[in-house]
């Protein structure tokens, strides 16, 4: 069956809602697993154990990033090869990725092993959490490849028209991985180490899980033996493409770095620990766009790809609308009740919960036009504009937020940790908003072109 052909032909709201919903579930509840994680991980090992799985979380990002170059790099190029008709090319990309996967993964693990004490030093790692962080990265590198192959390739099945599929493997990995952390935390005393190793069981089911999917008959693309030799031709194609979410993923991370350096210069390992739990606030708040992200993707690149230009339109002003509404929810529940949120984590320590509550607050105060920024530089990414999407991907981290992590702390203090993410976000937006009304005024003239030449036929 092939699931591809709706993408151009049934309602764009329904697409959405169809792609969206499933993808956004399965973010949720990818979003919720870390977040239990860092409850178990707080209740089970303390503020420390927090402190310790903040400092790894660069080290998370970049074993992520590579998945993203590889696995949204393919996605976005088979949704348009296949609105193009091309599904033999489509094969040979979904081969090319699972060889780069499986190459990049190793490479990842051995270095990362390599480096890992001085890594995690550079990192802002005390020595007092030091010892912790070590126990905890050490695990998660040497699962790097049952990780990466089951994220990378689940974008490919949302791209093929199966999000439902898509949405399955997260939840499954989800789902495994809230059943292990207790038992391995708790149950077999492992502690922080514990976490780590509930992370890669459940991921590596995941990996089983996406492959078997890729060779059994519900799949429109297969993934056959023939298409693992590497061309140069579809890597450059994948890496140009991927680009753009890479290098927002490796800058987050050097961002994370300089995060932690200054929480631990202005408030310590408590500091470090607050950030920590923010953090996994935000990244709740922000699944659900990065859902309708993955839900839009298919059918702006379809669409693009096959010339019609009103439904992409028409999808990206949907996605648009439906991010900011998530973000501004969000927004609003973290305003009000800030101590309680808080409070989860860690209920019997007054400095992190002071801290924290402060910080989310400030941290998250343009978080209503998040949503629009996101959703915004994703939609280059989707019609293969590549160096715009990076652009914009890197305008909010590098262009603006380094500078502000950089001079406001040594005004401001902990409070400038804080404020430099908020005034990012603004800026960022506004950048973004410039480069899409560009865009949506040259699509429109597309269109138009393209409706005087089939009038004139």
């Amino acid at each position: 069956m092939d699931h591809s052909k709706q993408l151009g032909e049934q309602s764009v709201g329904k697409l959405l809602w169809k792609f969206s919903i499933p993808a956004i579930v399965g973010m949720l509840v990818n979003a919720l697993y870390n977040i239990i994680d860092r409850i178990f991980v707080g209740r089970g090992v303390g503020l420390l154990g927090i402190s310790a799985t903040t400092i790894a979380f660069p080290v998370s990002i970049i074993i992520m990033a590579f998945g993203m170059l590889i696995g949204i790099g393919a996605a976005a190029t088979v949704s348009i090869r296949l609105g193009q008709k091309k599904k033999e090319e489509a094969e040979k990309i979904l081969g090319n990725a699972f060889t780069m996967l499986v190459i990049i993964s190793i490479l990842v693990t051995v270095l990362g092993l390599i480096f890992e004490e001085p890594l995690l030093i550079i990192f802002g790692a005390s020595e007092e959490v030091l010892p912790l962080a070590k126990e905890f990265v050490t695990i998660i590198l040497i699962g790097v490849l049952l990780q990466n192959i089951g994220f990378g390739l689940n974008n490919i099945i949302r791209s093929e028209g199966n999000p439902k599929i898509a949405m399955l493997t997260m939840l499954i990995g989800a789902i495994l991985n809230t059943i292990f952390n207790p038992i391995f935390i708790f149950g077999l005393d492992l502690g922080i180490r514990g976490s780590a190793l509930a992370t890669i069981v459940s991921q590596t089911v995941c990996s089983a899980w996406v492959l078997s999917y890729f060779m059994g008959k519900k799949s429109v693309l297969k993934l056959r033996i023939k298409n693992l030799k590497l061309d140069l031709h579809i890597i450059k194609q994948i890496v140009a493409i991927g680009m753009s979410p890479f290098l927002m993923q490796i800058v987050a991370s050097g961002i994370s770095i300089t995060f932690n350096k200054d929480l631990k210069m202005y408030g310590g390992d408590t500091a470090i620990a607050a950030f920590g739990i923010i953090n996994s606030v935000v990244m709740l708040i922000l699944m659900p766009i990065f859902g309708i992200n993955q839900g839009s993707q298919p059918i702006i690149g379809y669409n693009y790809g096959a010339g019609n230009f009103d439904r992409v339109k028409k999808a990206l002003k949907l996605a648009i609308l439906a991010a900011t509404t998530v973000s501004t929810l969000g927004f609003v529940i973290v305003e009000l009740f800030p101590r309680v949120i808080i409070s989860v984590f860690s209920s019997n320590n007054a400095d992190l919960i002071n801290i924290g509550s402060s910080g989310i607050r400030i941290f998250l105060l343009m978080m209503p036009i998040v949503g629009f920024q996101i959703v915004s530089a994703n939609y280059f990414q989707a019609i293969n504009k590549a160096k715009i999407a990076i652009f914009l991907s890197l305008s909010r981290q590098v262009i603006i937020l380094l500078p502000l992590l950089l001079i406001l702390p040594n005004f401001l203090k902990l409070t400038g940790v804080w404020v430099s993410g908020a005034t990012a976000d603004l800026l960022a937006s506004i950048v973004t908003a410039a480069f899409l009304f560009k865009e949506l005024r040259h699509l429109g003239e597309a269109s138009q072109a393209m409706e005087q030449k089939l009038g004139s036929i």
